[in-house]
């Protein structure tokens, strides 16, 4: 069994010459849930990008037991699924339906194929019940579950999760905590939601200025103050770390110490 991300000594500069990742090493065992925590320009979008080929750098980079290079990128883009921040760079289609189904039509399946898995998504993400909605007539929280289920059609080993909870309110956040829960995928996510992270993620990674300056089990991370203010991350007044209760993978999902010896 390979990683799900093996990267090592990973850098990029973007056109202008500044760089965006200085040597970053990370390794994520299949069925981890892993958070990556920064402040703004700390690299974490960047690094994202480069998991499903999307930007390419230099350094040794395997993703989904794929080398990642131009010749690997179709199916890469099939193992790796990406939701980006905004929705609405997602969704295009005029109804929801039609969102979901784009990914597997262009994968050349067959009507019946398709149907099931754009029925398996929605169910997935709670939104069976919008099927034949518009995208711009949902909510952000319901617009950001399609999104989500518009990569699950796909069917990616791997899904990586761009500020899941960006401008969303109580509620939206705590439905999309419980469909991120019952989702059986190695899951990483960037965000500025420390909570989230510790609710949702037995791991965090802490980047800054394009490097990995931190890496371990999120109650460690989170409860290290001092840490987090030196990369200008702090958790909300009051937090109390001790009163979160972790969720819980699938059953299914691949345990962590049978992936642990696997990978570097």
């Amino acid at each position: 069994m390979s990683c799900a991300v093996h990267a090592t000594g990973l850098t990029y500069a973007y056109p202008n010459g500044q760089p965006g990742l200085r040597g970053v090493d990370l390794h994520v065992t299949h069925g981890e849930r892993v958070a990556v925590l920064g402040p703004n320009g700390a690299g974490k979008t960047t690094l994202m990008l480069h998991l499903n080929g999307l930007l390419a750098g230099e350094g040794a980079l395997e993703v989904a037991g794929l080398d990642v290079t131009r010749k690997a990128l179709h199916e890469l883009r099939l193992r790796v699924g990406v939701v980006f921040q905004d929705p609405d760079d997602q969704l295009f289609m005029p109804t929801v339906e039609e969102d979901v189904a784009f990914g597997p039509l262009n994968m050349g399946l067959d009507r019946a194929e398709i149907a099931a898995r754009v029925a398996e998504s929605l169910a997935t993400v709670r939104m069976e019940g919008a099927a034949e909605r518009a995208p711009f007539q949902l909510s952000m929280g319901e617009r950001r579950r399609v999104a989500i289920a518009t990569v699950l059609a796909m069917r990616p080993h791997l899904l990586i999760l761009d500020e899941p909870s960006a401008n969303l309110d109580p509620r939206s956040r705590r439905e999309l905590l419980d469909v991120l829960e019952s989702i059986d995928r190695t899951m990483l996510l960037t965000t500025h939601d420390l909570p989230l992270a510790a609710e949702l993620c037995e791991r965090t990674v802490i980047m800054s200025a394009g490097r990995v300056v931190a890496d371990g089990p999120s109650d460690e991370i989170l409860a290290d103050a001092a840490l987090l203010a030196e990369h200008d991350l702090e958790l909300p007044a009051g937090f109390d770390l001790s009163r979160i209760e972790r969720r819980p993978r699938p059953p299914q999902a691949v345990p962590r110490a049978a992936a642990t010896a696997a990978c570097p």
